[in-house]
């Protein structure tokens, strides 16, 4: 049923270039325009690896430099020197997880970066950390000098931009893993494969006995009590409830099979009008079965947010 709580998703889980060398380069001109913005692109390396531009940099490297550091890499395509260390920066960012980013720029295509940062010579790379330039050097460095000093930066950082903590968990041995399943949620869906929605119910209150505050369990035995109700659902109740607007029960029948059929908004409208055309028992019965209803979907649907605040109006 579209936009219904999907019982599937409802399981609980029991609790992420080897010598050295520089080339001069060329001239350069006033500093980069920080207000432009563009969606990022990947360089050669991988995703975290990034192509920046004049443009871009304030949103690669400036504001990505507040959550893990950014490693500014400039080189151009006539220096020989770049073509033996940016591979190696490459490989490293991509064993890195995301704990930094390498951000390439082009000086000769984006001469305004170069000249910002008073580049001499290329190779030169620069680390930022909190939109700020904090270390640097220049020339094709060995890989093990330069993964050498990519650890001594992110020790440094570690506790002082949230990327890298975040990115060093994200990759840690097993983040990836499935959680195992919780037994108690496999019985409740053993059932309700069988079609013993009687059992399945059973199942998930046993589990609310132990664990009142299980929102997965409650969710769970509203979608359980509904898909009961939609199997003996006839599409003539909806017929019988326009005919007979009184029928509180017809309302109700008619609700679900409108629910079963996908027709979400016209069920919640036809309780909203029940509830405000009724009174005392007929209403309350009413305003639950459509509370029922508001269950089985997100909070934050914007069709049961639309019926919570018409159902306000007509109870208030």
């Amino acid at each position: 049923m579209a936009g219904a709580v999907d019982l599937s998703a409802l399981r609980a889980r029991a609790d992420a270039a080897r010598t050295s060398g520089s080339t001069r380069a060329p001239a350069g001109a006033p500093a980069p325009d920080s207000g432009g913005s563009a969606p990022p692109q990947s360089g050669a390396g991988g995703q975290w690896v990034i192509d920046v531009t004049e443009e871009t940099f304030q949103t690669e490297v400036l504001e990505r430099s507040l959550q893990v550091p950014v490693v500014v890499d400039l080189w151009a395509t006539w220096c020989q020197p770049c073509k033996q260390l940016s591979p190696v920066l490459e490989r490293l960012a991509e064993q890195g997880g995301g704990t930094w980013i390498l951000a390439k720029v082009d000086i000769d295509a984006n001469p305004r970066i170069a000249q910002a940062f008073g580049v001499q010579s290329i190779p030169t790379v620069i680390a930022l950390a909190g939109g700020q330039p904090v270390e640097a050097f220049s020339g094709a460095q060995p890989e093990p000098q330069v993964r050498q000093w990519l650890e001594a930066l992110i020790n440094e950082y570690r506790e002082r931009l949230p990327g890298v903590r975040a990115a060093e968990a994200e990759g840690a041995p097993g983040a990836d893993e499935e959680p195992p399943e919780d037994p108690r949620f496999v019985e409740a869906e053993e059932a309700l494969d069988r079609g013993d929605y009687a059992a399945a119910e059973a199942a998930y209150q046993r589990i609310l006995a132990t664990e009142p505050a299980n929102e997965q369990a409650a969710a769970a035995i509203a979608q359980v009590r509904f898909l009961a109700r939609a199997e003996t659902a006839d599409p003539r109740a909806i017929t019988s409830a326009d005919a007979n607007p009184d029928d509180v029960d017809a309302q109700l029948a008619a609700a679900d099979a409108e629910l079963a059929t996908e027709r979400t908004e016209a069920a919640f409208n036809r309780l909203v009008a029940t509830v405000g055309r009724t009174s005392g028992e007929d209403r309350d019965r009413a305003r639950e079965h459509l509370i029922g209803l508001f269950e089985l979907f997100a909070p934050d649907d914007s069709r049961v947010i639309a019926a919570r605040r018409a159902l306000a109006r007509v109870l208030f």
